[in-house]
């Protein structure tokens, strides 16, 4: 299957500001408060088979892929938006929803203006071996 571009649909809602984390690497901070369950924005990316992502990940140390239906993933490392910024959390202020070719990102509870944004990405490529610096009071200690 040809990769897809994301269409210009997919956007943010509530914008961010991208900063060094706490967590890991960069982050997304909320550039204005976000009440709960609202949603922030689109995970922006390409779409790729599952088999492109399986090669993708073992040949690339920091990847940002999400596994979609019908044996596809959205590859957010091409064509990127500053959502992909959003770092795990084992107590997360978001969560992510997958629908069909999109992956969206809601509010779990509300979020203050300059809260970085996390989210729990549960089951990994990591496969429970990567360290997580979360440091959530309920971290697992791996993702």
């Amino acid at each position: 299957m040809p990769k897809k571009i994301i269409t210009p649909e997919y956007r943010i809602h509530y914008p961010v500001k991208v900063a060094k984390s706490k967590i890991a690497g960069k982050g997304a901070y909320a550039l204005q408060s976000i009440p709960a369950k609202r949603k922030i924005g689109d995970l922006g990316g390409v779409i790729i088979t599952m088999k492109e992502a399986m090669r993708l990940i073992k040949d690339l140390k920091v990847i940002n892929c999400v596994e979609l239906d019908n044996n596809l993933a959205l590859n957010a490392s091409a064509n990127p938006n500053d959502m992909r910024y959003i770092n795990h959390s084992c107590g997360p202020n978001t969560f992510m929803r997958v629908m069909k070719d999109r992956v969206e990102f809601y509010a779990l509870k509300n979020i203050k203006k300059g809260e970085e944004l996390s989210c729990d990405y549960g089951e990994t490529h990591h496969d429970g071996k990567l360290p997580c610096r979360c440091g959530a009071k309920n971290c697992r200690g791996f993702i």
